[in-house]
């Protein structure tokens, strides 16, 4: 079953009413990765009026945590969690840090800043889907090999490594959901002449979204 989450950190910045905003999202694996993160952001923005935040982990969303960092109750860590669950994303953090500009913005106000800012910051660090995938090492011999990397070029697959030794031996990674269509193809135009070992399962997310 495929999920969401971030493809990298990002950054993004929004003034309102003279306040900065710096919006900072990325993907984790754990809530003490999160919190390492959010540490990070606190000593780099010391001088910050706040640093508010929001984590999800886990493909249930087992883990949701927020923070409104001193800001009025539910005007700050609640709307940038609110934002990545509409987003429907997981395993990852985003950090709102504000300077405060002299004005006051009011409850409303605030909400709609803190969430601009985390919606800024995850389309800045890219949604993508992580599909369950299968790793496989394949080994052809040479005769077989210019017709197997063409048919690859128009099969769902991500190649990860090759090596030119006594046979060709490929590292490449698939979807589950395409793993039969891909070994039977794979079989037909070697006529059986090829060597599979299909190791375990993992996510990855060459396919995107």
């Amino acid at each position: 079953m495929a999920y969401q989450t971030l493809r990298r950190k990002a950054i993004t910045e929004f003034i309102e009413k003279k306040s900065r905003f710096i919006g900072f999202a990325a993907p984790v694996s754990s809530a003490e990765d999160a919190l390492v993160l959010l540490d990070e952001v606190k000593k780099e923005h010391r001088g910050a009026s706040h640093n508010c935040f929001a984590y999800i982990i886990g493909q249930n969303k087992g883990i949701i945590r927020y923070s409104d960092d001193g800001e009025p109750s539910g005007t700050a860590g609640k709307p940038i969690a609110e934002v990545m669950l509409k987003k429907d994303v997981v395993d990852c953090v985003v950090v709102v840090t504000r300077y405060f500009g002299g004005i006051l913005l009011g409850a409303g106000g605030l909400v709609r800043a803190y969430t601009h800012t985390a919606a800024l910051a995850l389309d800045a660090a890219e949604i993508c889907a992580m599909h369950e995938t299968r790793r496989m090492l394949l080994q052809i011999a040479y005769p077989q090999w210019d017709k197997t990397e063409h048919a690859m070029q128009s099969l769902p697959v991500t190649l990860e490594n090759t090596e030119y030794t006594q046979r060709v031996t490929l590292s490449l990674l698939c979807r589950i959901a395409d793993e039969a269509l891909i070994l039977d193809e794979l079989n037909r135009i070697t006529d059986g002449k090829i060597d599979i070992k299909q190791e375990k399962q993992t996510f990855f997310h060459p396919w995107g979204i």
